[in-house]
């Protein structure tokens, strides 16, 4: 959520930011901005109000000390109906905090002067390539190796549950676990603090990253219980320190997670999605970051440094891109995307996002750092995917598998999985 105060001093700023990132409705900016005018007008009201309120009390007071019961009486029958009226205030104002609050939530992150504006994914830039884009012909999709082989299956996955539910069998079910020990032992090797979340959150913990009120129909809800069931470990492991006041002494601090996700994506059929390219559960090791505004950007370097080591470890091609102003999403100020080569179907599949939301998150959230002067401000908050399985699983395939039909496993899990190679029939 976006400062009042920056709306106030920015309102053209923040609408071209608006419009850069798709956003039709500029509108919602004076909306704010009027309904917070109303709001602060209403709050002078009411400060008035109770000011007068707690001079009468006095003067109440001193009439009564003064034996002058029958003029304290008057004043009293005065500041019963005063009562009533400051209640009726009160409860007007707090409608008016939640109608501004509500066009705030609506408006999204404005991008960094950094960003290219751009309207398709053609505009996304570029800045970063490792290893080769393989293109023989010989190789498979890993969709084709995985049926012949039996380690995923997809239809008992519908049977079970539906589609995009896949169960992974055998060797694939040990590169899965293999894979989530490898990250999450490189990130402690890394500085980063090992969380395990809850895989549901409630619905502040949902708005607080910003995924309500802009990506409801994207989380699975157990609407029972008022539930989410997370579509990614940063939703729970952000929320970690809502409503806190951190010790600025204490920052950066750096989060690493692993859990499944769950994510509708409504509307997502076809060949791109086919096979482990987009699925409604997956594995991921998460991370995060909270670090000092004046450091942010910084951090947004260093995470993807990072992200590109691990990518680079696994001895997969990749490059990364600088996402474009309308490519990059709601809550975020700068975004990189990192995408792996997928040899099988010689396209580029993103495997991770690095993302500086700058104090967005945390204004939402009210995750603040007081320094030793006393000072608070709000943090600044990152993640990116450190890294998500299913596409770097479908790249190994693809990018291991040699000309006999054998699949080699990665130098540095060779040691997890026991193996320097998948077991074929």
């Amino acid at each position: 959520m976006l400062d009042i105060q920056r709306l106030r001093e920015f309102p053209d700023a923040i609408k071209q930011g608006m419009l850069a990132k798709g956003e039709k409705d500029t509108s919602l900016v004076d909306k704010a901005i009027q309904s917070d005018e109303t709001w602060r007008h209403a709050v002078a009201e009411l400060d008035a109000k109770r000011a007068e309120a707690n001079k009468q009390a006095k003067e109440i007071g001193q009439l009564m000390a003064q034996g002058k019961k029958a003029e304290a009486e008057v004043i009293i029958a005065k500041t019963g109906e005063a009562k009533e009226a400051l209640k009726a205030l009160e409860e007007g104002l707090s409608e008016l905090k939640e109608t501004r609050n509500g066009y705030l939530l609506r408006i999204p992150n404005v991008p960094h002067e950094s960003v290219p504006v751009g309207k398709t994914p053609e505009d996304n830039q570029p800045v970063h390539h490792h290893g080769e884009a393989l293109t023989e012909s010989w190789r498979k999709p890993h969709w084709e190796i995985a049926e012949e082989q039996g380690w995923i299956d997809f239809k008992r996955g519908v049977k079970v549950t539906g589609a995009g539910f896949p169960f992974y069998v055998g060797p694939i079910a040990r590169l899965q676990r293999a894979l989530i020990q490898y990250f999450l032992d490189t990130a402690t090797d890394a500085g980063f603090t090992e969380i395990q979340p809850p895989f549901v959150v409630n619905e502040d913990s949902a708005r607080g990253t910003g995924q309500i009120p802009d990506k409801e129909d994207m989380m699975y809800v157990i609407p029972r219980d008022e539930f989410f069931a997370i579509p990614t470990a940063e939703v729970p492991v952000t929320n970690f320190h809502r409503d806190e006041v951190l010790s600025a002494s204490d920052l950066p601090l750096k989060y690493s997670a692993y859990t499944p996700c769950w994510r509708r994506e409504a509307g997502s059929y076809g060949k791109e999605v086919r096979g482990l390219n987009r699925l409604h559960q997956f594995d991921k090791v998460e991370l995060v970051y909270m670090v000092p505004a004046s450091t942010s950007y910084e951090a947004l370097e260093e995470l993807r440094t990072y992200v590109e080591s691990l990518i680079e470890s696994l001895g997969l091609s990749y490059r990364t891109l600088l996402m474009c102003t309308a490519d990059m999403g709601f809550t975020q100020s700068k975004k990189y995307d990192m995408e792996v080569w997928s040899p099988g179907q010689q396209r580029w599949l993103e495997v991770s996002s690095c993302s500086n939301f700058e104090d967005f998150q945390a204004r939402r959230m009210m995750i603040r750092a007081k320094d030793e002067q006393g000072s608070i401000e709000l943090v600044h908050t990152l993640n990116g995917s450190g890294l998500a399985l299913p596409r770097i699983v479908a790249a190994i395939i693809e990018q291991y598998q040699q000309p006999n039909g054998q699949i080699l496993v990665p130098d540095v899990l060779q040691s997890y999985m026991r193996t320097d190679s998948l077991d074929t029939a």
